[in-house]
């Protein structure tokens, strides 16, 4: 039951509870005497919160509120990435920004998996709703950036079989996005200056190309997050302390491997209106630059300058 991927809530069963906070050392000593399930909603998952009664002589860190993530076997099921991410890419990584993963398993006929994982919800909750400060940008980069220099370069990544993507990947990764150009465009026409169509066009031109020259040069590759949405970054509730970043997702098109630099840039250009981001860019890179370097990254900021 320990090995079986879990994908309705009757498969929780007080035994395997036990079983994986027992194997977590979640739970040193007694046990897991009753627990009760609530539903939670989530786009591309089931996410259910489980609520532990524990003996009175339990001890451990005995977690008050779980999470347990589903994916199924369908059209918006993901590989073994967010598995990887909580239980692989970055366990040996001391105060990574990542919620404790309890129990994950994965399988791939067909794909599906589970995640069991700490419930910050008490003290985190989703950016969606939190304006973009200077403090807060700063945060996810700190973030980011310990994340990224774990697998700075492509030395590292070999250990995980992860490599800088071949040009095939990238044509692959623009082909998929192509598509929605000119749909885009007649969405917004009227909205915008007629001169960025011929912009954006050119960028699907020539942009690929740049990208396959850009791979030439190994330095800034790193393993990616690729979707740092404001629905993915777990601020903390009273403004201070630590940023989490959840949810690697990436679908078989994506680059999962890329410059690290490209996962700031998403978590702005998408989602700030321009004039915060055009404030606020600059001294939040110099941030992300400052923590790769904070956390072993060299020679990327050589020829940096500060002005």
């Amino acid at each position: 039951m320990n090995g079986e991927v879990i994908t309705d809530t009757g498969q929780i069963t007080l035994d395997w509870l036990n079983t994986v906070l027992i194997g977590s050392e979640a739970l040193v000593t007694g046990k897991v005497l009753d627990f009760t399930i609530e539903a939670r909603g989530s786009e591309n998952a089931r996410i259910v919160t489980i609520r532990p009664q524990y003996t009175s002589e339990a001890t451990g860190t005995m977690p008050a509120t779980l999470l347990l993530k589903m994916c199924l076997g369908t059209k918006n099921t993901f590989g073994d990435s967010e598995v990887n991410y909580y239980t692989r890419d970055y366990i040996d990584l001391g105060n990574r920004p990542l919620p404790i993963s309890y129990h994950a398993q994965y399988a791939q006929n067909p794909p599906r998996y589970h995640i069991l994982m700490e419930d910050l919800s008490a003290t985190h909750s989703p950016s969606w709703k939190k304006e973009p400060t200077l403090a807060y940008g700063c945060g996810v980069a700190q973030a980011l950036a310990t994340l990224h220099a774990h697998w700075w370069e492509s030395e590292k990544l070999q250990a995980i079989g992860a490599s800088i993507p071949s040009p095939s990947e990238i044509k692959q990764y623009v082909a998929h996005a192509q598509p929605g150009l000119l749909p885009m465009l007649s969405e917004v026409k009227g909205e915008i200056d007629n001169s960025w169509e011929s912009v954006l066009m050119d960028v699907f031109q020539y942009h690929p190309g740049k990208m396959i020259e850009r791979t030439f040069n190994s330095s800034g590759f790193t393993l990616i997050h690729g979707d740092v949405n404001p629905g993915n970054i777990l601020a903390p509730l009273n403004g201070d302390g630590k940023i989490y970043l959840i949810d690697r997702q990436p679908f078989d098109w994506s680059l999962t491997t890329w410059l690290g630099v490209s996962d700031i840039a998403y978590m702005m250009v998408h989602w700030w209106e321009p004039d915060w981001r055009r404030e606020l860019e600059i001294p939040i890179l110099r941030e992300y630059h400052a923590s790769l370097f904070s956390n072993g990254v060299s020679g990327y900021l050589r020829g940096y300058k500060k002005g």
